[in-house]
């Protein structure tokens, strides 16, 4: 476990770590492609060998900060003259008996691209189960994972204003939320990661983020803030004994309780058009839809916020089955499968979900705003399985808001006088049986945002097509409608619910 950070002595690790060149392009340089794949599947073997057969200064710095092995202390103290081993030791960073120097926390070199350009940070966590070479503590503060980074990308880009980042773990989310956000408040229940929280702000050069210790909204009772993220402890635990309950993804509570909380209490610490974004886990009962549990909680966070309307977008990226859950989780604690301790677990994981009903555990991105007088709400709970690209999808995120706002606020004679435009990343495929004339299925397919195709009808394909800012919506209408030989206000008012949807979706935007 770290110590209280001191600025001097990050401030000199950071200006060691910079005269290394230690980042995530060098450290892939020295251990190959190869090895950087194996590091994805959970073996450090190949990285390993290969960073003891190099003679480069960074390699000794990966091998003690990255992979968690002990080196020469006479080795370290020269590319390390700024902080030294004595610095190392005051951060809590290292422990050395002269000869060798082991770590106690990893610091990892970690990229990063939003709208504002690209950068790295050094992210500072917990040893990991490759540097323990077994399970963790309960205690372990997580270092940056996958979902870590998928909250990240998808954070709104709102300049200014205060965000809260609710469970801030080792603090990327509040690294993250600081590239736009005025201020930045940090709240967790473990002191460790609030630490960790603070080196990372001071050993990267980043000011505004404070920190606070609680449970989730315990630390601003009474606070709104502009937006809050979190990616809350949300995996889904038996509440028995000898199963342990990891502090960086376990909230103590039974199910999905935790995430129905974070969402219960959201709206009443949100301003006029604030943001929320987490992450969560939802059961399938036998007798409730996994998405259908998520609506009832939005319904709940209204209430508590005095009946102010929330819009909700929430997207299922995953549905697993209880064992393929139990087992995907009881590996990431580090425990062997096929090991009596891991059948052990698997065991109690599936009585839990037995006894409480819990056919499936659904797993995606919850959105949402708190809505300005006025505006109709947005709600939107769609299943997303396929693989897309998670970089940009902030950004989408904030365009699909203003695209759903903008839309909303005119009816459809209104909509009907506006000119609008066919995304660039746009393309249609037409699949015609063989020897046919006409298509039988039209798709337009998306090829940024969330990915989508939609299946569209002449009609609409000929509209999306059309739609190149020059005429507005009615006038194409009336004209396809002229084509097709069908009444124009029919279409009209068969098209233009169509054409609100695809706003949304980012297909189509408006012409300014």
């Amino acid at each position: 476990m770290i110590s209280e950070p001191r600025a001097d002595l990050c401030a000199a690790l950071a200006a060691d770590l910079t005269g290394l060149s230690y980042t995530s392009a060098r450290l892939r340089a020295l251990w190959g492609v190869p090895a950087d794949a194996a590091l994805g599947r959970g073996s450090a073997h190949p990285a390993r060998a290969a960073l003891h057969a190099s003679n480069d200064p960074v390699a000794l710095v990966a091998r003690l900060f990255w992979l968690g092995d002990p080196v020469p202390a006479d080795a370290l103290a020269p590319v390390m003259p700024r902080t030294g081993i004595d610095g190392l030791g005051q951060l809590g960073l290292v422990e050395s008996d002269g000869e060798l120097v082991r770590p106690r926390a990893m610091i990892r070199p970690q990229a990063y691209v939003d709208d504002a350009g690209t950068g790295e940070w050094w992210i500072a966590s917990d040893l990991d189960e490759l540097a323990l070479g077994g399970s963790l503590p309960p205690d372990h503060v997580l270092g940056v994972g996958g979902a870590s980074m998928t909250l990240a990308g998808l954070q709104v880009p709102v300049p200014g204003g205060s965000v809260l980042d609710l469970g801030a773990g080792c603090g990327i989310q509040a690294l993250r939320a600081r590239r736009a956000a005025a201020s930045v408040l940090a709240t967790d229940v473990s002191l460790a990661a609030l630490r960790y929280t603070r080196f990372n702000a001071l050993l990267n050069g980043v000011d505004g983020i404070d920190v606070r210790h609680g449970s989730l909204y315990e630390p601003v009772a009474g606070e709104r803030f502009d937006r809050i993220v979190s990616n809350p402890p949300f995996v889904i635990t038996p509440r028995k004994e000898g199963v342990p309950a990891y502090e960086y993804r376990d909230g103590g509570l039974v199910g999905d309780a935790l995430v129905q909380q974070v969402v219960a209490d959201a709206g009443r610490h949100l301003t006029a058009g604030g943001i929320a974004q987490l992450l969560g886990n939802w059961e399938y009962r036998d007798d409730e839809d996994g998405l259908d549990r998520v609506r009832r909680w939005v319904g709940e966070s209204a209430a508590a916020a005095s009946g102010v309307e929330l819009d909700a977008w929430v997207i299922e990226r995953e549905r697993l089955d209880p064992a393929a859950y139990a087992e995907m989780w009881i590996r990431d604690g580090g425990t062997v499968p096929g090991s009596p301790a891991f059948d052990e677990l698997l065991g109690a994981w599936l009585r839990d979900f037995a006894d409480r009903g819990v056919s499936e555990v659904g797993f995606g991105y919850i959105l949402l705003r708190r809505s300005v007088a006025g505006n109709p709400p947005l709600s939107r709970y769609e299943r997303i399985a396929h693989p897309i690209a998670e970089r940009g999808l902030g950004a989408h995120l904030a365009a699909a808001l203003a695209a759903h706002d903008r839309q909303a606020a005119l009816d459809d004679d209104e909509l009907a006088t506006t000119r609008l435009r066919v995304a660039d990343d746009v393309t249609e495929a037409r699949h015609h049986l063989p020897g046919a004339a006409d298509p039988s299925v039209i798709e337009l397919r998306q090829g940024g945002g969330f990915a989508r195709t939609v299946t569209a009808d002449t009609g609409l394909a000929a509209l999306v097509g059309s739609c190149d800012g020059d005429l507005d919506v009615g006038t194409l209408v009336d004209a396809i409608a002229h084509l097709l030989e069908v009444d124009a206000a029919d279409l009209r008012r068969e098209l233009l619910p169509r054409v609100r949807e695809l706003l949304v979706d980012g297909i189509l935007s408006f012409v300014e």
